[in-house]
């Protein structure tokens, strides 16, 4: 394989594993052939200050024997291309929200295009020959056709990080025919899913007419294209290697020191509606009216990473669980115990296992996810002689995977609370099964595995 050419939004230092998962998963690949990463700055430059829609400075960095190349936007593509088109439209439809989505305003769409198309013109000339271009998600859709149309003929694959809905929902977006003529543009597509894979099938034949080719390659718009499911992992040891750092040890015995009376129930997310954070906290309510024996005895730790507060459904959402919160808290709560602490800002990485490790059941349960990453952190974290229960929407992708988990309908309070009390009974015999069975899946499909795995599955994909 020649040199790998990652693109992103944003880009990271690959020798940073704090940085983030694509950072973990990308460090390895990139090292070893001597790689370019290639994105966003992060910079929106405003029009006074020079800030020209569709241009921006190119910035080149090495970080160890990777390059890191990255260019300025606009302050009116910034707004339109990632504010508007990419999360104001594709992250709700994406995610099954089209009440959500603004599909009203024509120029985000235009600046989603213009954006993508000032990508390629500045990617283009940093690319070699025999480069294998890695493109990664929602935001850059549309990259490959453009590299295309200025004449790039590497290989090229794409992986969407977020799910892919049903075709009438992709079918809403308008000129979504466009977005398809785009992804024909990869030589290989990478889902998180099964299901995301099968909705790409039915779509791409329902509404582009494209010929199956078997084993989900698809030919239409003069090009064939592969998809396939390639769940992203987490780093396991290097999770767990975390979990025995002295911030992790401290928060451990802090929380096994302030709640020894009490089970400790743990949700660890983004504020996003995508989330099902105030279906949680309902179905947390209605475990605590139908099983009172868990009053005074099971507390929820909630913590709610700020999100894109600037958008009203963000808003709405934080006072949506400030007021469930509360009520709960009002109608359960004693002097002593506290049924639901809510947390409404980041927590320290480093301090993450341990809060996992001391919880005797996550919750995590989306409404909608591509993948979800914290169940399999919860897992990594866990004491294998005595481990906690994972709690699992049906809707997450990881789903697919941890089988072993309690899966659950999230829009199901009464379900998802009975499914919250198997798990706080759970016998320990039965645990440790589970948690063994769900620790050899994530070890297995790692993110190392997710790399390797994809960017094997380019070298062997037919281009064109």
């Amino acid at each position: 394989m020649g040199r790998l050419v990652a693109v992103s939004n944003r880009v990271a230092d690959p020798r940073n594993h704090a940085a983030g998962g694509l950072a973990v998963a990308l460090s390895e690949a990139l090292s070893k052939t001597g790689g370019l990463w290639f994105g966003w700055s992060g910079k929106a430059i405003d029009i006074n200050q020079g800030g020209t829609p569709g241009e921006g400075e190119l910035h080149l960095q090495q970080a160890g024997n990777v390059t890191l190349a990255t260019v300025d936007l606009s302050r009116e593509d910034y707004d339109a291309y990632y504010l508007g088109y990419s999360n104001g439209v594709l992250w709700p439809v994406f995610h099954y929200r089209l009440d959500l989505a603004d599909f009203d305003s024509g120029g985000n769409l235009n600046s989603y295009r213009r954006v993508n198309q000032l990508f390629a013109r500045k990617l283009a000339p940093l690319l070699k020959p025999d480069d294998v271009i890695w493109i990664h998600d929602y935001h850059l859709i549309p990259l490959a056709a453009e590299l295309r149309a200025i004449g790039c003929g590497q290989r090229i694959g794409f992986f969407l990080h977020i799910p892919l809905p049903p075709p009438l929902i992709l079918a809403a977006i308008p000129q979504h025919e466009w977005l398809m003529r785009a992804m024909f543009a990869y030589d290989l597509i990478g889902f998180q899913s099964q299901a995301d894979v099968d909705h790409f099938a039915r779509y791409a034949q329902d509404e582009a007419g494209a010929e199956p080719m078997g084993e989900y390659r698809f030919r239409a718009f003069h090009r064939t294209v592969r998809a396939q499911a390639f769940p992203i992992g987490i780093d396991v040891d290097e999770f767990i290697e975390l979990g025995k750092g002295d911030d992790s040890r401290e928060t451990y015995e802090m929380m096994r020191a302030q709640y020894a009376r009490r089970r400790l129930l743990l949700g660890i997310d983004r504020l996003d509606y995508s989330k099902g954070l105030p279906q949680r906290l309902k179905a947390f309510q209605t475990l605590l009216a139908e099983y009172p024996e868990n009053r005074a005895s099971a507390t929820l730790i909630q913590i709610a990473a700020p999100s894109r507060e600037s958008v009203d459904a963000y808003a709405d959402l934080r006072r949506d669980m400030e007021g469930i919160t509360g009520a709960i808290n009002s109608e359960y709560g004693e002097l002593d115990w506290m049924p639901v602490r809510y947390i409404h800002r980041s927590t320290a990485r480093k301090r993450l296992p341990g809060l996992c490790r001391a919880s005797s059941v996550a919750l995590v349960t989306p409404l909608r996810d591509g993948m979800n990453l914290v169940a399999k952190e919860f897992i990594a974290a866990q004491d294998p002689d005595d481990p906690g229960v994972l709690v699992l929407s049906r809707f997450a992708g990881a789903a697919e995977q941890l089988k072993e988990a309690l899966l659950v309908n999230p829009y199901d309070f009464r379900a998802t609370a009975q499914a919250i009390q198997q798990a706080l009974h759970m016998p320990l015999a039965e645990r440790r099964t589970r948690h063994a069975k769900l620790l050899e899946r994530i070890r297995a499909q790692d993110v190392h595995w997710w790399s390797s795995e994809f960017l094997r599955a380019l070298a062997e994909t037919e281009n064109g």
